[in-house]
């Protein structure tokens, strides 16, 4: 199999490393400045841009594509330009072709569910987006299934949970505090890009969750951390507290009276394993190192 990683970043660069196991890979980034990186893992490595038909055409035929272009953090209209613009100019570019791809994955966020006051949301929830970034995301799911469907091209999703991993493990926000109460839906890199691994080997589901074993009360894991580290515990701050700090925008707001807990019962209910079932499996590597730096 033959298989385009549009948006070979942080997930994807670990997808192709996988992936390329034993298949072919395409890493595809928007700049040049990150080719290098993608060569690194063993794949063939291209600059386009998801928005720019034209650029696309430098990519060769694929038998499967992986969506998980970034808009580096920005505001809802880059994030509209890149994720729904983006994504329809993939599938019309590629569905075009003499010789179409056979599947698609898009790569979503849990966020997409909006608040749910802590209870347990799954593959069947429907959604609530509460900020314009996550309607967006929300839309752009819609078109990797429907619009996919209409060239033929079998359109997936995989909805991350909070990514983490190498240089993404963010201790010092955890271990100096303060921390403010809420659950933490996390998934590990590798298992991020496990999941569409397996949503492109292993099974035609349409839609699954990419998320651990076990969401943590955020507090909860503050201390695991601290004492695993051998620090004093963090400092700790109710919502209401959080809630009454000067300045603080809409959407901080709405992050932090979101609340819900993500379950992987579909995806480990087909097969999968994961490497790092929970966060004190997928920290370890940073505690040893924290404390041998310490």
């Amino acid at each position: 199999m033959r298989v385009g990683i549009l948006g070979c970043g942080y997930v994807g660069l670990e997808l192709a490393r996988q992936l390329g196991r034993e298949h072919d890979v395409i890493g595809v980034r928007r700049s040049g400045d990150g080719l290098a990186a993608v060569e690194e893992t063993g794949a063939d490595a291209i600059e386009a841009d998801v928005t720019d038909p034209g650029s696309l055409g430098a990519i060769p035929d694929v038998d499967a594509l992986v969506f998980s272009a970034s808009s580096g953090g920005r505001g809802a209209a880059a994030a509209e330009r890149v994720y729904v613009d983006g994504l329809r100019t993939v599938i019309e570019t590629f569905g075009e072709r003499d010789s179409v791809p056979d599947r698609l994955v898009y790569t979503s966020s849990t966020g997409v569910y909006g608040d749910h006051g802590g209870d347990w949301v799954d593959e069947e929830t429907p959604l609530s987006p509460t900020t314009d970034k996550t309607r967006v995301l929300a839309e752009a799911e819609r078109i990797a299934r429907e619009l996919a469907q209409e060239y033929d091209i079998d359109g997936a999703v995989a909805r991350f949970a909070g990514l983490y991993g190498p240089g993404r493990y963010r201790l010092d926000r955890y271990l100096n505090g303060p921390v403010t109460e809420g659950y933490l839906n996390m998934i590990h890199r590798d298992d991020a890009a496990g999941i569409v691994r397996f949503l492109l080997e292993s099974t035609d589901e349409k839609l699954l969750l990419a998320v651990d074993d076990e969401p943590v009360d955020k507090w909860t894991f503050a201390d695991w951390l601290a004492d695993e580290c051998g620090v004093e515990r963090p400092p700790k701050r109710t919502k209401a507290d959080r809630l009454d700090d000067e300045g603080l925008t809409d959407a901080a707001r709405r992050r932090i009276l979101t609340s819900k807990r993500c379950s992987n019962e579909r995806v480990r209910g087909l097969g999968y394993r994961f490497a790092y079932p929970t966060y004190r499996e997928g920290y370890r590597a940073a505690i040893d190192a924290y404390r041998s730096d310490g």
